[in-house]
């Protein structure tokens, strides 16, 4: 079996989804892109992390110019055993950073990492922020669903046993899949009896996994399908990658390169990256792959 067969595999069952971003369609067709910013000081890929103005501007600034369709910006790191950052801390990060990229970058479409309502309310009512990517989807705030509703934005839910302080505690599964998947299924019927139209699903690489959860979970990523929704890969250099393979978050761009281009041809919609330029080419080489693919469908 020659590679463009394989790819037509992965590529036939595939749906196209847009999302409503500020009254703008975006056509996730072709995958897009999302550009991590951390307006932190403890995330955990040190080159993330911008807290001076120039700093800022300049993350922001080269997400769009290497091909970023997003800018995901987070106050609240979320890694294992993060700090807890209070309510007001997370808002005045935000809200600084927000101003400063509206100001210079009007017509960007920014995302933000939140679990707060509260926090989701002030980005997209004061700094008309397009998209919340919540990684509790609605379990760390319980406003959070109703807020959303209210606030008619796309929302990303992620999959994440127990919280960033404890989740790497021992998980455990009983059967990883079914219980990702039933997750999955309540969150999304609440949130459409809610009324809420624009809902992305995110698996949750490394929160409340082991690196055998996963690469198992990897390996399912097609199965998301079946929901009939977008799916969001965040596997950009965690370490699943550089505690199997060695080195640390600073040498994992090759691996973060393998696994987002696996992502791609699993039916990965957005693709959450520090690395822009980089998973760009991956888009690219993978849309290759995949009109080689229809062209020899076509043909036979």
């Amino acid at each position: 079996m020659y590679l463009c067969d394989k790819v037509i595999i992965f590529m036939e069952g595939l749906v196209s989804y847009t999302i409503n971003v500020n009254g703008r369609l975006m056509d996730l067709s072709e995958p897009q892109v999302m550009g991590i910013l951390n307006v932190t000081s403890d995330s955990f890929y040190a080159a993330s992390r911008q807290q001076t103005d120039e700093g800022i501007l300049k993350r922001a600034q080269q997400i769009l110019e290497e091909g970023g369709s997003i800018i995901d910006i987070g106050a609240y790191s979320s890694r294992p055993g993060a700090n807890d950052v209070s309510p007001k801390e997370e808002t005045e990060r935000l809200s600084h950073a927000l101003e400063l990229i509206r100001n210079k970058y009007p017509k960007a479409v920014i995302s933000v990492d939140t679990f707060r309502a509260d926090v989701a309310r002030i980005c997209v009512e004061k700094y008309k922020v397009d998209i919340i990517n919540d990684i509790s989807a609605g379990e760390m705030d319980k406003k959070m669903f109703d807020t959303i509703a209210e606030l008619n934005v796309p929302y990303i839910i992620m999959h994440m046993q127990g919280t960033p302080q404890n989740m790497q505690n021992s998980p455990h599964y009983n059967n990883l899949i079914q219980e990702v998947f039933y997750y999955f299924s309540k969150k999304v019927q609440l949130l459409r009896d809610k009324g809420v139209k624009d809902i992305i699903l995110d698996p949750g690489f490394g929160f409340g996994k082991t690196i055998e959860h996963n690469y198992e979970l990897l390996d399912h990523l097609q199965d998301f399908g079946i929901f009939e929704l977008p799916v969001l890969v965040g596997i950009s250099r965690k370490s699943m990658i550089y505690k199997y393979i060695g080195g640390d978050p600073e040498s994992s761009l090759n691996g973060t390169t393998i696994l987002n281009t696996i992502s791609l041809l699993k039916g990965a919609n957005i693709l959450r990256v520090h690395d822009v330029k980089e998973c760009k080419e991956v888009v690219k080489i993978v849309k290759k792959m995949e009109e080689c693919a229809t062209l020899t469908s076509n043909n036979r």
